[in-house]
């Protein structure tokens, strides 16, 4: 009995002087301010991020070339899965449009147009979050393609859920881009 008391105490005061973590999730889609009517399928390849993004830890940057992961705030998913059901999830709600699928599609039936996004950086510097950007649309029935870029960049505190917050509004604008470009 007095054993497992000890025990139960230890226990206690480990979790006590553990540093408590917290997660965040980008994936919730926004609602879209004005929806447009779409019939085309569409079909999003996954998003990809910059390496130093594919660690579960928020990265911030103290310069151009310094960066650090906070270890006690975590991503609750992968990034690159998260954000493509994210931009997936608003495009089907801004299009009206259930036809919006992830890659890989049905070999038999393509989409009409698909969107390929390339983030180059995401993260918080100072007081400001930065969101660079490229993406690919292509119609594949008529097989052009055009490049975009996208930048933006949002003033912030430097507490992880304002980052985290700028972020998610950062990302709404990108998804915002997107549809414009595709409408």
């Amino acid at each position: 009995m007095r054993n497992k008391l000890m025990m139960a105490m230890m226990v206690i005061l480990m979790a006590g002087c553990a540093t408590k973590s917290h997660y965040y999730v980008l994936s919730t889609a926004t609602q879209p301010s004005d929806v447009y009517r779409f019939s085309r399928s569409i079909g999003v390849m996954q998003v990809l991020l910059p390496s130093y993004m594919d660690k579960r830890k928020l990265t911030i940057a103290y310069s151009g070339n310094q960066i650090s992961q906070l270890d006690s705030v975590l991503w609750a998913e992968d990034l690159d899965i998260g954000l493509t059901q994210r931009l997936i999830s608003f495009l089907q709600k801004k299009f009206s449009q259930p036809d919006v699928f992830a890659y890989p599609w049905d070999v038999e039936r393509q989409p009409d147009i698909k969107v390929k996004v390339q983030i180059n950086r995401f993260l918080a510097e100072g007081d400001t979050v930065y969101l660079d950007a490229n993406y690919l649309i292509t119609d594949t029935r008529t097989k052009k393609s055009h490049a975009h870029l996208f930048h933006t960049a949002l003033q912030t505190t430097p507490e992880p859920a304002a980052i985290v917050n700028t972020m998610d509004k950062a990302f709404g604008k990108l998804e915002e881009d997107i549809a414009a470009k595709i409408k």
